[in-house]
């Protein structure tokens, strides 16, 4: 599928009983082997979203398609090639990781029973848990449940990973590990939509992202053109920090921070660089370097909501 839309909504929109629309007429794009974020503040419906994705909620209006089929109408033809983790996995804690695989596989009617064991055992080296096959889930990390939930969402090959805050509550060494198995599934040809209110895992593995806000799709695109339409702070870094910051100030220069011998700050709308960097000399500060940050994924969620980075929900 490579080149089209793996997820494609036009006016997709959800409302319930009472309150504004929790989806508000959705136009969403995710290419084929792209790993889009999927970001948004409390309440802004990206769990409805994800829901009628899937088929567990019909819209009220407005049209989804998922691997080229209307959802929910071909929910059974397109779930079963859809991996899916949402709000962590559901495990049998007596079983073995093995047996809870097995269990899963077994509640597949298109998965051939005469392979079983080899799907079994791919899946747990995939995600790293050979070692710990025969271990009872309920001795597991948090981390070794994620994965073991990532294991039963590839048990058959899928079109489309669906992950709904797959890091959450790991250790850094869990984030890391979770974070290389997205990105080996990408390489592999594998579509994954990942929703999380970690800016920085977002931009560390995400190829695109898209921002809701208050049930609207406000912005979407690749992460490096939703970054570039944000302005980067302006930075300032010599010898003199504390005059720097003084005649900054005295420019118009807004939320100013100095660390070490840099200082930062939000230049005026329209104020032209050049002339900054000449008042700053003529007052007699000394530059070493002067220019705008790259605005980061960070930057960018901030100027489009309003909202800081954690953005849980």
């Amino acid at each position: 599928m490579t080149g089209v839309a793996v997820i494609e909504t036009r006016g997709l929109t959800k409302r319930y009983r009472s309150g504004p629309p929790a989806v508000d007429r959705l136009d969403l794009d995710v290419p084929a082997g792209s790993v889009f974020g999927f970001l948004g503040p409390n309440g802004s419906g990206k769990t409805t979203t994800i829901r009628l994705l899937l088929g567990l909620v019909a819209p009220s209006a407005g049209t989804a398609t998922v691997l080229g089929e209307p959802m929910p109408r071909a929910a059974r033809t397109v779930l079963p090639r859809i991996g899916a983790l949402i709000e962590g996995p559901a495990l049998y804690g007596h079983l073995s990781g093995r047996d809870n695989l097995v269990r899963y596989d077994s509640a597949d009617p298109s998965a051939d029973p005469r392979t079983r064991g080899a799907r079994v055992a791919a899946a747990l080296d995939r995600v790293g848990l050979s070692a710990a096959a025969s271990r009872r889930a309920r001795t597991y990390s948090l981390g070794m449940k994620q994965r073991l939930g990532l294991a039963a969402a590839l048990l058959q090959p899928r079109g489309l990973l669906v992950l709904d805050e797959p890091t959450n509550g790991l250790d850094p060494q869990g984030m890391r590990e979770i974070r290389a198995l997205i990105r080996e599934l990408a390489a592999d040809g594998t579509t994954v939509f990942l929703s999380s209110h970690l800016l920085d895992e977002i931009e560390q593995v995400c190829t695109h992202a898209a921002v809701m806000n208050r049930g609207t799709l406000i912005a979407q695109g690749s992460v490096a053109e939703l970054a570039a339409h944000t302005r980067g702070r302006l930075s300032v870094t010599g010898p003199d920090p504390a005059d720097a910051a003084r005649v900054l100030k005295e420019l118009g220069v807004t939320d100013l921070a100095v660390a070490g011998d840099r200082v930062t700050g939000d230049p005026p709308a329209g104020a032209e660089l050049a002339d900054i960097n000449a008042s700053l000399v003529r007052a007699g500060v000394r530059v070493r370097a002067f220019g705008r940050e790259r605005a980061s994924l960070e930057d960018a969620f901030v100027a489009l909501t309003g909202e800081g980075f954690d953005v849980a929900g």
